[in-house]
């Protein structure tokens, strides 16, 4: 019940952090980044052994997680503005260090390694190093 529980509020937190977004261009930034943070949490819980590892659910996952953080500079080029946004201002002030998170998070996906459980927990160290590197300087 507990794990239900957690699971309904993982899923809905992001859906409800986008409600009342007004600004197009913020909401498409929230969508990439809730996609990366939900292909993050599938390859997790594959690490963590709470799921099984699936090679083609992996894959998929990585994939999604490449393709979104190619997206970052296009998604924040517009200094786009919204009270939900969480995006800080020296994004644009600090833009080649942003573009640069931002293929460091490429980058780590694209080196993820889902051979097995242990492979796929200690390339996801990258991974999680390279979202929390970004969040800390450019996320409210």
């Amino acid at each position: 019940m507990r794990r239900l529980l957690l699971a309904t509020l993982l899923t809905a937190t992001p859906l409800m952090a986008h409600d009342g977004v007004k600004d197009p261009q913020v909401m498409a930034r929230m969508d990439g980044m809730a996609a990366i943070g939900a292909a993050t949490k599938t390859l997790g819980d594959m690490a963590k052994g709470e799921t099984t590892l699936h090679q083609a659910k992996a894959r998929m996952a990585r994939d999604t997680i490449v393709l979104q953080a190619g997206k970052i500079p296009a998604l924040f080029e517009a200094e786009a503005a919204d009270p939900k946004s969480e995006a800080m201002p020296n994004i644009w002030t600090d833009w080649a260090d942003f573009t640069a998170k931002g293929e460091a998070l490429k980058a780590a996906a694209q080196g993820l390694d889902f051979t097995d459980q242990a492979a796929l927990a200690a390339s996801m160290r990258a991974l999680g190093g390279s979202c929390a590197a970004c969040h800390k300087v450019y996320r409210k």
